[in-house]
């Protein structure tokens, strides 16, 4: 492992690409600038086989130039870490998951908040140890919910109480097709953090920590604490095509 996010460093650095109190673009809407991916099997900053690009205004999960999947599960990292912030944007699912991904994988895809950065990953690391909040696209029969929770490496207060499991179900609607969704992400560093769909709260949860796996002990270690109050984000890429856009992101007065 090579780093740990400093506190105060983390700070520093997030108020130099937001402003408190207003909406600030992380995507610029022609290339990957500011955003670094971290793809399983590579170093960080490589991006296998072109797998996220920029293509009419979006950012594309793409698998065009894969021979096979191979377990490439993928994210794309802003350059900045954040603590008490709301982050907007936009998604869809596109095509056909590329063949070889994982059932439960089909039209999923998600963002991850309070993340590691993509330097502390392991090279086998699938998914860096964060909160995922879920996208699931509708598969056309039956309800399918979206802006789940799922914790890779980490645990959080719901409904009140410890909760260790790894994915908690959201209250949303089901979204079929290839419509867009709106996902918005309210956080107030180890506080409450809510998600929104299409403008209603359908998850809302409290006090993550970090704990679950061998990686997510030593960060707690090395932090020499196991709160999460802060971290990076990151969009996923887990074998099915997916686009982002109007990335936005709005810096709150800590509490």
């Amino acid at each position: 492992m090579k780093h740990l996010l400093i506190p105060a460093f983390a700070a520093l650095v997030s108020t130099a690409s937001a402003e408190e109190g207003k909406w600030v673009s992380l995507f610029n809407g022609k290339n990957l600038d500011g955003w670094t991916p971290k793809i399983r099997g590579c170093k960080a900053g490589e991006n296998f086989q072109n797998t996220f690009r920029v293509e009419n205004g979006v950012i594309k999960v793409d698998y065009s130039e894969y021979k096979n999947w191979d377990k490439r599960f993928g994210h794309l990292f802003y350059k900045s870490s954040f603590s008490h912030y709301r982050l907007r944007l936009e998604y869809r699912f596109t095509g056909d998951q590329i063949q070889g991904g994982p059932g439960w994988a089909f039209r999923n895809s998600g963002v991850m908040i309070h993340s590691e950065s993509p330097e502390m990953m392991g090279q086998e690391q699938d998914f860096p140890t964060s909160l995922e909040v879920q996208m699931l696209g509708g598969t056309g029969k039956g309800e399918r919910t979206t802006g789940n929770l799922c914790t890779p490496g980490t645990h959080v207060d719901f409904k009140g109480q410890l909760d260790t499991r790894h994915c908690i179900t959201s209250t949303s609607k089901t979204y079929d097709g290839d419509q867009w969704v709106k996902l918005e992400v309210e956080v107030h560093g180890n506080g409450t953090i809510k998600h929104i769909i299409n403008g209603e709260t359908v998850i809302e949860y409290s006090k993550p920590v970090l704990g679950g796996d061998s990686h997510a002990e030593e960060l707690a270690k090395v932090a020499g604490k196991k709160e999460i109050s802060e971290g990076y984000i990151c969009l996923q890429s887990e074998s099915h095509p997916v686009e982002f856009r109007n990335i936005e992101v709005m810096e709150l007065k800590a509490e």
